[in-house]
């Protein structure tokens, strides 16, 4: 398959150009990195991104793989509407009032007037809420286990590419149980799911946790947190699970007979992921080359480059291994036969971060081999064409548990217990400290230092006598402290 048949084209006659260091401005690094390779293009409307067809194909496979997991569980998709009338917002207050500044209202319909305001969706609970009351009777309609896969608009007063804009995709996730034991239970394995996708398809060590009372989801009871490191030392909050309990259920009259046929609220549950996760991916995993991608969710995860285009013997050993590699393997792959030089192809397919290159010219055909290179750590490998199969089903994941690895030790090397308050100015990355939880003392933090808790930690139990060494009461938990995005 020529490459001209992939995501809209090649740009030909340009060079490939070099991107800022990381180390000489992370900021700028991100920004052409988005731009250069090609995955996000600025649109008319300020905030609102176009997602170009190689950033969008890797939403798709992320979107592929959650999905299956999702429906695994039992959940079913659905569609919502994408306009909420404000008397159905205002339903649930604590909620609105957490999405107040950020809502983009409909006030005409063509040239008329609307009788009422439509909120433009920034989340959709309380469009779920109306909908379970109409359809929820008995205990023999629970639960119901519901997603979707939309674009939401929140109307931020600052945009950068994937992590925070106006409008930006997500699913998000909505289900109703009998009882409160189950829908917390619901509410943990989808953390869980979110940990074991990061983690074992993204290559991205996480911290799982609980949020403070001060950081929760509005309208939720719980709220428990994916939290990434990247390389700049920030948080990214990369997911999100919540537990809402009855908060929902009372404001919207969702009941149903129990078994004794007595009258019940229905306890309720939220989850979400965005294409903010493709932020934590480009952060955590990119170089001075540009993107390194997960070869799970990798949009090409075989380039193969003939080194000579007008060597018949060069084109259809490519061809051949394209077979291979498409039909036998399964993999996504193609072949770049443009007219650009090899230099520039070689450049090109680093920028996008595809895991696996294969150089082939006429010397290696009579070598009866290839040469092999990994994105993740630049290596070359000679490899016999009799070989080829089982080398690429090894270096796919070797590449997975090298790329894994890195940014485990990143994450390690940007951890620290507590020692002083220096710490908030000094370091970058995760500060585990004895905390009370104190709104004020945790907002002193935050105005002072602008660190902010990240997430309570599981498993990581305090001792009784332990203080909290900002204000000095008694500490509660550990709690994971950072600057994020």
């Amino acid at each position: 398959m020529r490459l001209e048949n992939i995501f809209g084209g090649i740009v030909m006659g340009k060079l490939v150009k070099n991107i800022t260091s990381i180390l000489e401005d992370f900021s700028k690094w991100y920004t052409d990195v988005v731009i250069k390779a090609e995955l996000i293009d600025y649109s008319t409307v300020r905030g609102c991104n176009i997602l170009r067809p190689y950033g969008y194909a890797i939403w798709e496979n992320i979107v592929s793989i959650l999905d299956k997991e999702f429906k695994n569980l039992g959940v079913e998709n659905v569609s919502m509407p994408i306009f909420i009338p404000e008397s159905l917002l205002q339903k649930e207050k604590e909620h609105i009032k957490g999405f107040a500044p950020e809502v983009a209202w409909v006030t005409l319909g063509g040239n008329e007037e609307l009788s009422e305001k439509l909120c433009v969706r920034p989340t959709s609970e309380v469009l779920f809420c109306s909908h379970f009351q109409k359809i929820v009777n008995s205990w023999r309609d629970l639960p119901k286990l519901y997603n979707q896969w939309c674009s939401v608009v929140r109307w931020e007063k600052t945009s950068r590419p994937f992590l925070r804009s106006v409008e930006f995709h997500w699913q998000e996730g909505h289900t109703i149980h009998e009882n409160s034991q189950e829908a917390k239970n619901f509410t943990l394995k989808i953390l869980n799911l979110y940990k074991d996708f990061f983690e074992n398809i993204l290559c991205i060590p996480v911290i799982l946790g609980q949020k403070t009372e001060s950081e929760k989801f509005a309208g939720a009871e719980i709220t428990y947190t994916v939290e990434c490191i990247m390389k700049d030392g920030k948080a990214l909050q990369s997911a999100t699970s919540h537990y809402f309990g009855n908060n929902f259920s009372k404001a919207f009259d969702i009941k149903f007979s129990n078994k004794n046929n007595k009258e019940e609220l229905v306890h309720q549950t939220s989850w979400g992921l965005s294409t903010r996760v493709i932020a934590s991916i480009i952060m955590t995993h990119g170089d001075d080359d540009g993107l390194v991608l997960p070869p799970d969710i990798a949009p090409i995860q075989v380039i193969i480059i003939p080194i000579n285009l007008k060597n018949k013997l060069v084109i259809e050993k490519s061809h051949e291994i394209f077979n291979i590699i498409k039909n036998k393997l399964k993999l996504r792959c193609i072949i770049d036969e443009s007219e650009q030089t090899p230099g520039w192809k070689f450049a090109n397919y680093e920028m996008k971060g595809v895991p696996i290159r294969i150089e082939i010219g006429p010397r290696d055909i009579e070598n009866n081999q290839c040469v092999l290179v990994r994105r993740d750590n630049h290596e070359k490998i000679i490899c016999k064409f009799e070989n080829l199969s089982e080398n690429i089903e090894k270096l796919i994941l070797d590449i997975k548990n090298n790329m894994y690895k890195t940014a485990q030790k990143n994450q390690e090397n940007k951890t620290k217990i507590f020692e002083s308050e220096k710490d908030f100015e000094n370091f970058k990355g995760f500060i585990k400290m004895p905390f009370c939880e104190d709104s004020e003392c945790e907002d002193n933090i935050k105005q002072k230092y602008a660190f902010t808790t990240r997430c309570i930690p599981f498993d990581e139990k305090i001792e009784n006598n332990y203080i909290c060494p900002i204000c000095g009461k008694k500490a509660k938990n550990y709690v994971y402290f950072a600057k994020a995005y």
